[in-house]
């Protein structure tokens, strides 16, 4: 499986990202081997994930989360 994941930083921002293991990739993020983005904003929370069959799909996916205004993330994450 492939899964589109959002994280909620310690400054309150979101951050979104792609992998095959959700857990694994937070303990990434949170030892400070992750995204360049997540390591100045420590600790971070998974909030949300979204499993796909193919990487290509969990890709688009992503490209079109990353394109929502702040607002409509937090409403992607309310509604779950």
């Amino acid at each position: 499986m492939n899964y589109v994941y959002l994280l909620r930083c310690a400054d309150g921002s979101l951050y979104c990202g792609w992998t095959t293991d959700p857990t694994a990739r937070l303990k990434t993020h949170n030892a400070g081997r992750g995204a360049k983005y997540t390591r100045s904003r420590l600790p971070v929370k998974l909030v949300y994930t979204e499993a796909f069959e193919t990487r290509q799909e969990a890709l688009s996916r992503e490209w079109h989360i990353k394109r929502l205004s702040h607002r409509e993330k937090e409403l992607l994450i309310r509604d779950v």
